[in-house]
Formats: structure tokens, sequence, C-alpha cells
């Protein structure tokens, strides 16, 4: 938790904003350089997400300016776009590379949790407090041949579901003043209704690209049944023949409760969410990486597995990546943010 929070009364000053995200964001990047031996210099393209702290200049010119990267670098800044906006980070930088061959992209998401704390009184705007906390993750793209061969996954597919064009679904989560005119983020009750629209019509577009035949015919057999029979129960696709690994976003305990259900997943396909969850909290837009480098901290991904990536976010929005890794991954790091407590997972009651 960022210092501000713990003061008598807590307020979001540009100040602290600055400082909690520099904290977070300059500690994932030297890591990412150091992993990857990449110069700041060598990068072309950087995009950067926070939803609630946009100052200026922009948190990734701040970047550019730490790292005194190159003048043409390609610099985007992604503002109010949510928990799932790490994966619309990274559909803008493949975007961005398919336009400018043998390149260097870094994606950066985040959240500042001191302009997201709430001190009044209102119930619905008080449930952020209890999940959100810090967190960052820095990812290297890279459309280069000779990284190829070194590369840790292969993106391909990135599915997108926007469903602001409803207005339930636009306000179901809201930056808002209450009656004392405390400004914080509103949860309605509508949450799980939404985001089960959200998801079904994001799996709807996903499956056909990533499910066995076999699963397709029935899937699509199922819903030619249910027009003629609109008792019959959805038939839900077993997402576990396409995906070996998975990384749902860890906003709470219920939202990860009902997504295992309505996908009929095991423990263990929710177990990275889980540890992530239980470990760090909801660390809004990095959250599906810290459940990917759980994973690979546990030794679990192998050549040829595939990670679904699915992410939920404000207004209405809910987002699939789907990678492929192209080698086993290996022992983690000295500084993998699981190092010291991964074999203490999965606990009891997770």
């Amino acid at each position: 938790m960022p210092k501000s929070v713990f003061s008598p009364s807590p307020s979001a000053t540009m100040k602290e904003g600055r400082e909690e995200a520099s904290t977070a964001m300059f500690a994932a990047l030297d890591e990412l350089f150091e992993k990857c031996r990449v110069r700041p210099k060598d990068v072309g393209v950087l995009v950067f997400n926070c939803s609630l702290f946009n100052p200026t200049p922009s948190l990734s010119a701040m970047i550019v300016n730490h790292y005194k990267m190159r003048g043409s670098i390609l610099s985007y800044n992604l503002g109010g776009m949510g928990c799932s906006a790490g994966i619309i980070a990274v559909d803008l930088a493949r975007d961005i590379l398919q336009a400018n061959p043998n390149n260097y992209a870094v994606v950066v998401s985040t959240e500042a949790v001191s302009f997201t704390w709430y001190p009044g009184k209102n119930r619905s705007m008080l449930i952020p407090n209890c999940f959100f906390r810090m967190g960052c993750s820095a990812v290297l793209l890279s459309n280069r041949r000779r990284d190829f061969p070194r590369a840790k996954y292969q993106l391909e597919h990135i599915v997108r579901t926007h469903k602001g064009s409803d207005d339930r679904s636009f306000r179901c989560v809201y930056q808002e003043e209450d009656e004392q005119r405390i400004k914080g983020l509103s949860i309605s009750r509508d949450l799980m209704e939404v985001g089960g629209q959200a998801l079904k019509a994001n799996i709807t577009t996903l499956g056909p690209l990533v499910l066995p035949f076999s699963e397709q015919l029935l899937f699509f057999a199922a819903l030619l049944y249910r027009s003629k029979s609109a008792a019959k129960k959805p038939y839900i696709p077993d997402y576990k023949l396409a995906f070996d690994h998975f990384c749902v976003h860890a906003a709470s305990e219920a939202v990860l409760d009902e997504l295992q259900k309505n996908l009929d997943l095991t423990a263990a396909n929710v177990e990275a969410s889980r540890a992530a969850l239980h470990r760090f909290g909801n660390t809004s837009s990095s959250s599906v990486w810290y459940e990917l480098a759980y994973l690979e901290a546990k030794g679990r991904v192998r050549r040829g597995d595939k990670v679904w990536q699915l992410a939920f976010g404000s207004g209405f929005k809910c987002n699939s990546a789907v990678w492929r890794a192209m080698r086993r991954a290996g022992r983690p790091a000295a500084n993998n943010p699981w190092l010291d407590c991964v074999d203490r997972y999965p606990p009891a009651q997770l």
C-alpha cells in the first residue's frame, strides 16, 4: 500500500501519486531490462496504462525521461480503461509493431491505489479499499526475427469485448462523488450480471479461434436447440481442452467463484488467480501477469502450452489474450515476486 493511505486523513496529491507510480513502474522496468538484456534506448514503442492517475506530463513521458529513451520513440498513455487495460495495451503494441518492423515494444501496466482510496462512508464505494493494492508489470514484445529463438511466448489471439453502449454496463464501475463530495469508485450490484454478459460475448468470439472442432459443433448445436427451447440451459464449451493454463483477473473471491462455476473450471485452473489475490490483492491490469509469474515460479509452463489471460474492466469490458509458450519456463530469477513464498501456495483456504 502507498504511504499516503496510512496518513491521518488519506488524500491523494499529485506528488504522492507520482511517488507511488515511480516506485512501482521503475522497479518493474529495471527488472525487465536486466532480464532481457535490452537497453532502454533500443525500445521503439512504449505503451503505458494506469486508469485513475493521469498527470501532465504523462506517466509514459516520465518513463521516457527517467531512462533517457530515444526521441523517435512512439509513446502512448492509456487512462480510465480499468482492470482489463493491460490486454488493451498489448493489443495496441501489437498493432504498432505490425506497422513498424524490426522493433521492440514495452507495455507497462499499473494502478495508483492512493487515487482509488475512499475515506467516506458509502458502502459501495468502500469495496475497492478492500481489494486494490499496489502492483505493476512490464512486458517486452518484439517482432525482430533474431529474437524468435529466445522468446518466452508468442501472442496468438486477442479478443476484445466492449459493452459500453448499455447503460447498466457503463455505470457498474463508476468514479464519482458521494453526498459529502468525497471522490471514490462506486461498484454496482449489477457487476456480476454485467460481467457475465460481457464474458459470454467474449468467449463466443474466442471459441471458434481456439476450441477443438468437436467442441465448436456441440456449442453451435446447443445454440440451435436453444432457439427452439428457451428452457434449455446454454452449453458451456470445455475451455480446458483449448488451454493448459488460466490467468483470470484476480478481482475478488466472489468474482473468481462465479467464473470458476460458469466456465466449469477446476480448483487447479484458478489456483494462480486465487494465489495472486491472496498474496498481492487486486493489482488491477497487472494481475494477469502476476498470475503468469506464479505459474512460471511453480515450473508448470512447458513448451507448446497455451495460456489464456482473461480480464474485466470498467466500461464494461472483457478482454482475452492467448499466448503459446515457446520454451519451458526456467527457475525464477532472484527478483521474482513469488520467489520467497511460492512454496507456501496453495494454502489450505484456497
